[in-house]
């Protein structure tokens, strides 16, 4: 079984950690990676566009010209379609975008995602990551110690670690998940995992696995 090394804060190795896709998915379905980001991306759209009709727009209602004898073709409003400054033939209207796949398949899509990184061999597994104070300059030393400037890159917990988000989020490219928050979009989006060992264990135990941590 392959083997991770497991790092501390200061970029050091302290133990390894027995991992592989085949932990999280039997194979990776690249259909419905697609189809999950595609419905998570859906899912985040407004959809408050909106243009005006004829009836809606601003403009008078008196009729252009007489009906006969000016040899124009006949017109009978100003706020028509096909003028300038008139309302849209087919108006663009407000619209929910959003819709949802099965449970089930979110989370074997999020599986999935988990799985390919392991598999392109883009996660950087911490011992530890906490601090006593929010501090973005703490967090970019960590970062420097572990290689993963530079890059986007998903930090994942065990739980809602408020000082590690807060010490995060002024940093460029870099965002903060807990274990249980994953989805497929979010791994996906981030070219590097940087995740605890006891947030890998909880993925691990939740996918039906064995904890691999070896000191």
């Amino acid at each position: 079984m392959p083997k991770l090394t497991v790092h501390d804060a200061k970029g050091k190795k302290v133990g390894t950690y027995n991992v592989e896709p085949t932990d999280f998915a039997p194979r990776i379905n690249k259909q419905l990676l697609h189809d999950a980001v595609v419905m998570y991306q859906a899912n985040q759209r407004q959809g408050s566009h909106q243009t005006k009709t004829r009836s809606e727009v601003a403009g008078t209602t008196k009729k252009l010209y007489r009906q006969k004898g000016t040899g124009n073709a006949r017109a009978g409003s100003r706020r028509s379609g096909i003028r300038r400054g008139g309302g849209h033939i087919h108006a663009i209207r407000n619209r929910d975008y959003s819709y949802s796949l099965p449970r089930k398949a979110l989370q074997l899509a999020t599986r999935m995602a988990l799985a390919s990184k392991i598999r392109d061999d883009e996660v950087t597994i911490i011992d530890k990551l906490e601090f006593a104070e929010p501090k973005t300059k703490d967090m970019v030393s960590v970062l420097q110690h572990l290689g993963c400037q530079g890059e986007s890159l998903l930090v994942t917990t065990a739980g809602n670690a408020t000082n590690v988000y807060k010490s995060a989020r002024n940093i460029r490219k870099v965002s903060v998940s807990a274990a249980s928050d994953l989805n497929a979009l979010c791994l996906l989006s981030s070219r590097r995992l940087l995740i605890t060992t006891e947030a890998l264990d909880q993925l691990k135990e939740r996918s039906g696995a064995t904890n691999g941590a070896d000191s």
